[in-house]
């Protein structure tokens, strides 16, 4: 006996079942990403959540200067408002001079670099971050000494 094609089955009813077992193979190679990549894809759940909470943790500590990060890259970009940071928490000044006005990427590299030595001096080591580059900047921070 033949089934009507015109109804649906049980298991039809939730799930989209493709006639050609060819397209039902691409389907799953689509939908399923090895876990390593999910991981590391750029919009991770995992990476918004720490992001977020880092945030919220710096901006509790910026409240002192009344400032905020709104967007971690952009914002500690020019390396102020993470001058501040390092200001507020260690409650030291920072060793060098730096830019109060960064107009060209040159000054705020050189304040990201100020941040990073003022960093190595007071013997606190960064984790998976290199001095040579710079997550928040997208780009070199300045030269090893």
């Amino acid at each position: 006996m033949m089934k009507n094609r015109s109804f649906l089955e049980p298991q039809q009813l939730f799930f989209h079942s493709p006639a050609d077992p060819a397209e039902e193979e691409e389907e799953e190679e689509e939908e399923e990403m090895p876990a390593t990549e999910k991981d590391l894809a750029e919009d991770a759940p995992w990476k918004k959540i720490q992001q977020n909470t880092f945030t919220r943790w710096c901006n509790e500590h910026l409240k002192v200067l009344n400032k905020r990060i709104a967007d971690l890259q952009k914002d500690l970009s020019d390396g102020l408002k993470l001058i501040g940071l390092l200001e507020v928490l260690s409650q030291k000044k920072m060793y060098r001079k730096y830019h109060l006005r960064p107009n060209f990427r040159q000054m705020k590299l050189e304040n990201v670099s100020v941040a990073l030595e003022f960093l190595e001096r007071e013997h606190i080591k960064l984790v998976s971050i290199g001095k040579r580059f710079c997550p928040w900047l997208g780009a070199p921070c300045g030269s090893d000494r």
